[in-house]
């Protein structure tokens, strides 16, 4: 007779076959009861919805959204399929926030269909589908396929949305207006339908955003048409709205767009910059002097249990994996012996800013170096594969409790390019610490390490400015990733540039 182990085995087994592909989200009837109910008593499966599932795993705690964001947009494709065939794809609205790299898990989808019967379905963490009952679905140029989703495509989402995108989402409409390579799609469905009031607006938009060709080009054919177009600013609430670099991919369309729209708040809400010091070996005694403190919080903040006397050891050359078996497996010794070793390259990157080095441009060259550091013990120890060094990831990500997805994989290199190319042409030193820490956590480029990587970014660009090196303490974590969370969900960097600044206001006491 089998045993327990055997018969879960078993389970385990016809939930993998159902996981080729990278699968998360299964119906009920793809399961024999036996098998799911025993994958949902042993916490390989959960619940969604009654006759729907998705693969979790026993270490998942309650209240944790990962899992649950890792699926959400696989079950909304999946559902929708099942329920409505081909007569669906999502609103306007979700399609342009898509198109514009807008990865934040939304409140609620809005589905468009012929089929949809106007039900609000709630999901799990306070997510939901409300199916809207269209007349009449899109003709097959209006859509398009992303990432298995059914969507409008860009030209017929912007004719389509109201005024209100604008001023909601102004970030997003942005980056679709700058990603247009030609006006000619949106022209012809303006004409087609006589939209003359959706022209004036569209118009409005391009001109704001400093595309006046396109602007013009839409108001000239629709009058030749005989169609009586008034130009109006979609934008008007917005205090700012910078002009865009045209015809760029959208994710660095979306740094750029962050970084002109997020700066100024930064440098209303930071200390003015002491400027590069005059006794530079102060400074850098002040930065050895901290190491200690900020090791430990910035590997609590991580979930590493490091204790002064492990990292004292540490940077003593007290560890040492090839004799110490202990040390060989112990996750949290590796990665005070990584932080070390990152710490004294980093700390050579500030003394070279210092010097008077582009700080931009030097981060650009050196970060590599700081992260190939960081976990190198544990490719030594035989933790981690050598790939892991290899450099930026290429799978998708998911961050615990935050409704931020970073984004995909393919959009890593460029963002990193436009990140570093914001950085060089920055010139106020708060901002490249602030936004430099906030984008590399945005992107998150890295398999692990990223808090890490972005904190010790900050700290590089904090010394072009002269402020001394600031420690994020463990105790702060919740005020820390709430501010980062505001920033990356509602574009709103105020709440975290005034943690950074209090806690730079600190070190600058400290330092005297």
């Amino acid at each position: 007779m089998p045993t327990p182990n055997e018969k879960l085995a078993d389970s385990l087994s016809a939930l993998q076959e159902l996981q080729s592909g990278g699968r998360r989200i299964f119906k009920s009837s793809d399961l024999s009861r036996v098998h799911r109910e025993r994958l949902l008593q042993h916490g390989f499966l959960r619940d969604v919805i009654k006759g729907w599932l998705m693969s979790t795993g026993p270490q998942a705690q309650p209240g944790d959204t990962t899992p649950w964001y890792a699926s959400f947009w696989e079950f909304c494709g999946r559902y929708c399929r099942d329920r409505f065939g081909n007569e669906w794809l999502l609103s306007p609205e979700q399609s342009l926030l898509l198109h514009a790299e807008a990865t934040a898990i939304p409140r609620q989808v809005i589905v468009n269909s012929s089929k949809g019967t106007n039900n609000h379905l709630e999901l799990l963490s306070g997510t939901s589908i409300y199916d809207l009952k269209v007349k009449d679905m899109p003709a097959a140029e209006d859509l398009a396929q992303k990432n298995g989703l059914r969507v409008y495509v860009p030209d017929a989402a912007l004719v389509k949305v109201t005024e209100a995108f604008f001023q909601r989402s102004p970030l997003e409409a942005q980056v679709v207006l700058g990603a247009a390579r030609d006006v000619s799609g949106i022209l012809g469905r303006l004409l087609d339908g006589g939209h003359s009031a959706i022209a004036g607006r569209i118009a409005g938009a391009f001109r704001r955003v400093g595309r006046d060709g396109f602007a013009d080009e839409i108001t000239k054919t629709m009058k030749s048409a005989g169609y009586d177009v008034r130009e109006s600013d979609p934008f008007a609430e917005q205090v700012y709205v910078p002009a865009i670099v045209a015809g760029v991919a959208p994710i660095v369309a979306r740094l750029n767009a962050i970084w002109d729209s997020q700066r100024g708040a930064i440098t209303e809400i930071f200390p003015k910059a002491p400027g590069l010091p005059a006794d530079k070996g102060r400074f850098m005694k002040f930065v050895e002097d901290i190491y200690e403190s900020d090791a430990y919080h910035s590997l609590s903040i991580e979930g590493y249990s490091v204790t002064p006397e492990l990292i004292d050891r540490v940077r003593q050359g007290g560890w040492n994996p090839e004799i110490d078996e202990k040390d060989r497996q112990s996750r949290d010794a590796l990665a005070a012996r990584g932080y070390w070793q990152s710490f004294q390259k980093v700390k050579d990157s500030v003394s070279a800013i210092l010097d008077d080095a582009p700080p931009g441009a030097l981060v650009r060259e050196q970060h590599r170096d700081w992260y190939r550091e960081l976990f190198g013990p544990s490719v030594v120890a035989g933790i981690l594969k050598p790939s892991a060094l290899a450099g930026y990831r290429n799978h998708p990500v998911y961050l615990r409790g935050s409704s931020h997805v970073p984004p995909r994989s393919e959009a890593v290199p460029e963002g990193m390019q436009a990140l570093f190319d914001l950085l060089e042409k920055e010139a106020e030193p708060a901002v490249r610490a602030v936004l430099g820490h906030w984008l590399v956590g945005y992107v998150h480029p890295y398999p692990d390490g990223n808090g890490r990587m972005a904190r010790f970014l900050m700290n590089a660009m904090l010394a072009s400015g002269g402020y001394p090196w600031t420690v994020v303490r463990v105790e702060d974590r919740n005020q820390y990733l709430a501010g980062l969370e505001r920033a990356s969900v509602d574009m709103d960097v105020r709440p975290f540039a005034g943690f950074l600044a209090e806690r730079v206001q600190w070190s600058m006491e400290k330092a005297g």
